[in-house]
């Protein structure tokens, strides 16, 4: 049995769409945890932020971390924030190699407008520059991944060989 693969990044850096191609061509189950945290409440993560905050949500990605970290062989999308608790990255790690998704900020201002209302920290007036701000605050915890992959301008397809190229070289993944 592997160590997970985990994928972590900022929103629009490709997680989720990444994620479902690496599990499909290692036969590995997939896992979005902010998909999975919806399917537990009944709510979207938008909902859930809505009615109880981010403390409530916070809560239960730190749930579904000691899930996934009790199990192996998985390829997980984690939200884009959880890298803010060392406590749920502490436990992703203990089983998994943690891949740092990275894009420009620029590009990830396109993707994430297109989704902005699935995106609950997102003001309505997002601008490159407050991703840029968000990025630098959050670059000493990004860099802590034994992995780090840009995704920028590149199709999935290259992204995905790319992964699977890279988590071969580390021990107890595949």
């Amino acid at each position: 049995m592997g160590k997970n693969i985990i994928l972590t990044g900022f929103m629009g850096t490709g997680k989720s769409s990444v994620g479902t191609k690496v599990a499909e061509r290692l036969n590995r189950q997939f896992v979005d945890m902010d998909r999975e945290i919806e399917k537990l409440t009944g709510m979207t993560i938008s909902e859930l932020f809505r009615r109880f905050g981010e403390v409530r949500f916070r809560s239960e990605e730190t749930l579904m971390a000691k899930k996934v970290a009790a199990q192996n062989d998985l390829v997980v999308a984690t939200g884009g924030g959880i890298i803010l608790d060392q406590k749920n990255m502490e436990l992703l790690r203990s089983n998994g190699t943690i891949v740092c998704l990275v894009a420009d900020p620029e590009e990830i201002f396109q993707r994430v407008r297109r989704k902005r209302g699935t995106r609950p920290l997102l003001k309505k007036n997002l601008t490159v520059d407050d991703i840029i701000a968000m990025l630098e605050e959050r670059q000493p915890l990004y860099d802590q991944a034994e992995i780090k992959i840009h995704t920028s301008g590149r199709n999935i397809d290259s992204v995905v060989e790319d992964i699977i190229n890279r988590v071969s070289q580390e021990p107890g993944v595949l």
